[in-house]
């Protein structure tokens, strides 16, 4: 197995992250049975969302997946490394200059625009070949994909069709995780429209909260991503995922500050109490977000064991200080470190308190963290160098 992510060592490390390998694989299940018949792939862009790309790779093809997507050819050469016989589609990237990458390394470009065809059937047309590739139409959310009249264009032209070898054509919900919202009926119908241009083909239209939209937005293949990690892709406040990963920041420093004094960068929060706080040694350097700054009421919060203790202070680059007035000097003595997020402060949670979303939380996780990988399955032969 090729690393992915570089690791500190534990006894260098001031903060931990333990990913759990078996409720991943678990989530991912859950996620293959609510997809009817549909495939269920592995998005495991951003450094499989900043657990460790080859790893996250190798347990979800250890549990049966078969289709993965990246986000640019060197995650998806990065990818291949550790997984010689899946598919492995990339979003975005191609070009003429790295085309021969995608080639060297198996992947399936995702082609996104009339260049992006030009491009790929001209590489393979030098050497008598077609390649098989994925296209991307845009269904309203005007982000990446072929316009409605770049679908039309190909439709009645048959040499562009058959210039290259379309196996699947994907689209991406805009507002899956709003069950009500217009947009996913009216991108539903759209994407339904390309079906007869691109026949033959797979499809896939349904991210994490797409799966939950019901079957007829699953098509042949489903793409969860935050959802594989445990967080939220349903309505907010309710998961059904396993927790995948909990974030720990050791305590450095505990002190008794006193009644009206203030504590961090610009003194921003004055004890109104006798009080003891806990300096750790994370901050947003690692991922745990400045926004996260106390908020009075609202304020970010950690755990020790299932007791909650709220961030006090500005969150800074190293470090970040909880109020631990409340917990028993017993509890306390034998506490090295302070949960950020994990089984007692759900990911969700914590990214809320902190303004933002879990994808963002998972995805600017530093490396400074040690990585502790556990219940990661065996490995079929022929997965991994």
């Amino acid at each position: 197995m090729t690393p992915a992510t570089y690791n500190v060592d534990e006894h260098l490390a001031s903060c931990r992250l333990t990913i759990n390998h078996a409720a991943l694989c678990e989530n991912w299940r859950k996620l293959d049975i609510a997809s009817s018949q549909a495939r269920t792939a592995g998005v495991v862009k951003a450094n499989g969302y900043g657990l460790g790309l080859g790893e996250i790779g190798l347990s979800l093809a250890a549990a049966g997946c078969e289709v993965f997507f990246v986000a640019n050819p060197d995650e998806g050469i990065r990818l291949r490394r550790s997984l010689k016989t899946r598919e492995i589609f990339v979003f975005s990237g191609l070009t003429r200059r790295n085309a021969a990458a995608y080639a060297e390394s198996n992947l399936i470009p995702v082609l996104n625009t009339l260049e992006d065809i030009s491009v790929w059937a001209e590489f393979w047309k030098l050497r008598g070949s077609r390649r098989p590739c994925a296209v991307q139409v845009d269904t309203g959310m005007n982000r990446m994909g072929l316009s409605s009249s770049d679908v039309a264009r190909i439709g009645n032209d048959e040499k562009i069709r058959n210039s290259i070898n379309i196996i699947t054509v994907v689209s991406h919900l805009a507002c899956a995780d709003e069950p009500d919202h217009s947009m996913n009926l009216s991108q539903l119908e759209k994407f339904r429209n390309c079906t007869e241009i691109f026949k033959g083909s797979e499809f896939s239209l349904a991210n994490s909260a797409g799966i939950g939209l019901g079957q007829a937005y699953h098509f042949n293949l489903v793409r969860p991503g935050i959802a594989l990690y445990g967080g939220e892709y349903t309505i907010p406040g309710e998961n059904p995922m396993e927790v995948v990963v909990s974030a720990e920041a050791r305590i450095v420093q505990l002190q008794n500050v006193n009644k009206g004094e203030v504590i961090g960068y610009g003194g921003t929060h004055s004890f109104t109490r006798d009080s003891k706080v806990a300096t750790v040694s994370a901050g947003y350097a690692d991922g745990y977000l400045r926004s996260s700054s106390n908020k009075g009421d609202n304020s970010a919060k950690g755990a020790i064991g299932d007791l909650k203790v709220p961030v006090v202070g500005r969150v800074s680059m190293d470090y970040t200080a909880f109020d631990v007035s409340d917990i028993p000097d017993q509890i306390l003595e034998n506490t090295g470190y302070i949960e950020l997020f994990g089984h007692n402060i759900r990911l969700d949670d914590a990214a809320r308190a902190a303004g933002t979303i879990g994808y963002e939380f998972l995805t600017s996780i530093g490396q400074r963290y040690y990585r502790n990988h556990i219940n990661q399955p065996e490995h079929s032969p022929g997965l991994s160098t």
